[in-house]
Order: C-alpha cells, then structure tokens, then sequence
C-alpha cells in the first residue's frame, strides 16, 4: 500500500526521543533552520522513486528513526499545517519501473512539489545504460511540471566513497554513481528544477554512513540529506523573484 503521512512520525514533545547525536551532528539541522521554509506555498506534496525515497536504513542510536523524505515532508508541515504527503517510493525499482508504476498516481495525486530520486538501484544490476536512465527521469520531470508541479531532483551522497564498501565494488560502482550523479544534474539545468546536490559532501567518506547491507545510507545519513534538503528548499524560496509569488 502507498503510504500516506498525514502526520510526521515523531512528534515535538513525544517521550523518549533521543536525538542527543543529531543535535550535536556539524552536518544536521540546526535549531532555527526549519524556519527556512516559512511561507512555502505547497499543499500536495508527493515522492517517486525507489529505496532512497522509500526510505530504507538502519536505526543509529542518538538519531531519530525517520527517513529523509518524510522528515522534509515533516518540515513543510510544520509551516502549512494542510499539506498532503504521498510516498509511491519502493525498493529494487528500476527508474523505467518508477515511470511505468508510479507517474501515473503521482499525477493523479495533482501535487504542486513532487520529488523525484531514481536511478539508484540501475546502478546496481549487471548492465548500467546511464543514457536510459537519464531519459526515464528526464520523462517523469517533464510530466510532473507539465501538470504545473515544482519538481525537486537529487543528487545522492556518493556513498561508493564509505571505507564501509568493500574495495572489490567500489571502482565500478564510483563509476556509476559519478554518471548517475552528472546526469541529474544536466536534467535539473535544462528543465529548472529545484536540485539538492549532495553528491560531494564531505561526510560521503565518513565510515559510519552506510547501513549494514553496505548499500543504503543510515539514519545518520539520513538526518544529513534531511537537513541539505531543508536547506536547499529554502534557499529556493528565498530567491528574490519568489519572494511575493508561488515557488
């Protein structure tokens, strides 16, 4: 079943939350910074993807145990108390299968944000074609803006970089990930999308990063893409030309 967050998961004052490590965390947010998406004019809000949207990964102690997607969610909340989140993202999905399953209820859905991050799980199988990955997002973004949605495209932190991979792996799948990566980002050029590029941060290096399976990031990750994607949201609102009118 499609999940549909009408709430966030971890509410401000719920009993024995321990975030005593995010708090502390240099890369998450801040006190304050959610108010970077005050005045942010969404209500329907939706994700398409596969295991990055979804959300997989493991529980880090001193972390809350949410993914990354619906913490944004969570965040646009907070400043529109009405917003509608919708997340199609499932794991093992090829970014053709994300087109040819989920396009169509994204659109039904009629969001105004829509996010899109696929492609990942393409680096996985034996044959990666970059070239049709890059056209089946580059499809999927064109409908949704078509309908009129603001769509956000990610570049994910290149996790082919975590001493948590083993070394026999990580040439090809750096490969792959660095074209992923490029692509997106020649597609967020020519359509205009709102991109969040996190392929070169810096904790992408960091060896406790990558959940047990070695390919997904942890909730630490997790709480670091949150935190880039609040940032860069808002950043995004506070252009000048948007300031008076919708995003």
């Amino acid at each position: 079943m499609t999940r549909n967050e009408s709430e966030p998961r971890h509410k401000p004052d719920e009993p024995g939350r321990a975030d005593m490590a995010e708090r502390l965390d240099p890369y998450c947010l801040k006190e304050g910074e959610g108010e970077l998406l005050s005045g942010h004019p969404w209500r329907r809000f939706v994700a398409l993807g596969d295991s990055v949207v979804e959300g997989l990964g493991d529980a880090v102690p001193g972390y809350l145990d949410e993914p990354w997607v619906d913490r944004l969610a969570g965040a646009l909340r907070q400043h529109a108390g009405d917003l509608v989140f919708r997340n199609l993202g499932r794991r093992n999905t090829r970014a053709a299968l994300v087109r040819s399953t989920q396009l169509d209820k994204a659109l039904a859905f009629e969001p105004d944000l829509a996010l899109v991050a696929c492609g990942g799980y393409d680096t996985l199988v034996a044959r990666f074609d970059e070239h049709r990955v890059a056209s089946e997002i580059r499809a999927i973004v064109g409908a949704l803006q078509d309908r009129g949605s603001t769509v956000i495209t990610v570049s994910m932190i290149d996790s082919s970089r975590s001493p948590q991979l083993p070394p026999a792996v990580r040439e090809r799948f750096a490969r792959r990930l660095r074209a992923l990566s490029d692509a997106t980002s020649v597609i967020a050029r020519d359509l205009g999308t709102l991109h969040i590029d996190l392929f070169d941060h810096p904790v992408g290096d960091a060896d406790n990063l990558l959940s047990a399976d070695g390919r997904h990031a942890n909730r630490r990750g997790h709480a670091i893409a949150a935190a880039e994607a609040v940032r860069a949201v808002g950043a995004h609102l506070a252009r000048p030309e948007l300031r008076n009118g919708a995003a």
